[in-house]
Parts: C-alpha cells; sequence; structure tokens
C-alpha cells in the first residue's frame, strides 16, 4: 500500500467540505462528539504478519467543517511505538447505522526490534468501516499504513488490519 489512503481521506474530505459545510462556512469550527478509540491487530510488513499492535487515538470534540481533530498512539509486540496527531473524516450511510471513517496523522516512530521504516517520521493514514449503535458505539475494522511519505529514499511502508471499538465521550 502507498499514500493511496491519505490522497482518499483528502479528496473525500474536501467534497465533504464543499457539499455539506461552505454554506455555513467551510472550516467553521463546532462541536463534535468526542470519542475514545481503541483497536488491536495484526502489524503487517512487507505483505508478512510480523506481530500484533494496539491502538489507542482519541477524536477531540471539536470539527473543522468535515475534520475532526485526533491525537493517537501505538506500540506493538516488537517494541515498537508510534505517536501522532492529524483528522479524521466519518460518512454515515444507511439511516446513520453504518460509517466509514478517513484519517491521515504525521507522527513519530520509535523503533524496537521492528522493522527499519527510514525516518523517525511516519505518516499514518487509514480507513475503517462498520457499525454504529444508536448510543453512539462504534464496532469496526480498520486497515491503517504507515510510511514517511518518500521524504528519504527507505519507505518500505507498514499496515496494521485491527478490529476497533469507538467509545463516545459525553
Amino acid at each position: 500500500m502507498d499514500g493511496t489512503l491519505a490522497v482518499l481521506f483528502l479528496l473525500t474530505g474536501l467534497i465533504d467540505m464543499w457539499v455539506n459545510h461552505c454554506a455555513s462556512g467551510c472550516v467553521k469550527p463546532v462541536a463534535a462528539i468526542s470519542r475514545h478509540v481503541l483497536s488491536a491487530g495484526d502489524l503487517i510488513f512487507e505483505a508478512d504478519s510480523i506481530g500484533a499492535e494496539v491502538y489507542y487515538r482519541h477524536d477531540l470534540p471539536l470539527r473543522f467543517g468535515p475534520f475532526q481533530p485526533t491525537i493517537g498512539a501505538s506500540i506493538d509486540s516488537l517494541g515498537d511505538a508510534w505517536v501522532g496527531l492529524g483528522a479524521v473524516n466519518a460518512f454515515h450511510l444507511w439511516d446513520g447505522k453504518a460509517f466509514t471513517q478517513l484519517s491521515f496523522m504525521p507522527g513519530i516512530w520509535l523503533r524496537g526490534k521492528g522493522p527499519i521504516m527510514g525516518h523517525p517520521v511516519e505518516f499514518r493514514s487509514g480507513i475503517d468501516a462498520g457499525y454504529e449503535r444508536p448510543d453512539g458505539m462504534r464496532y469496526s475494522i480498520s486497515l491503517d499504513h504507515r510510511s514517511n511519505g518518500d521524504i528519504v529514499p527507505v519507505n518500505p511502508g507498514l499496515e496494521s488490519l485491527q478490529l476497533r471499538v469507538s467509545i463516545p465521550n459525553p
């Protein structure tokens, strides 16, 4: 996987902003549902499973148009860690019962015994899709990709395939 998820995040976010938010201010700040997002699953490097990863993300209680700021951190079974901040953008389908969400988060990669990623700056982009209960609790499957965006010649990329739970924070 390459930067496809990051480009998809940007394009869908800009379209969503133009269609749904520009009438009241394209990036006007508005209140949003804050969420604690927990996920765990498989860590994949060059198409091989190399371990497991646990990931936490906190979606902040504010949106700028369709973009909701978020912070996140992960640690894997190889002792590698990643921490970053960025934004998420969710789309609801079928009367709000189903959703898909895209994210983009620049961050810092701290290598333990895992693969050499080429640079400490690693961009995490992702997509998840799932079910949202009427109380706002979400269950989904997610795919995240991390890479340094070719800021240096060594840029192998790393993926995570995870099950995710998102808990609204009233």
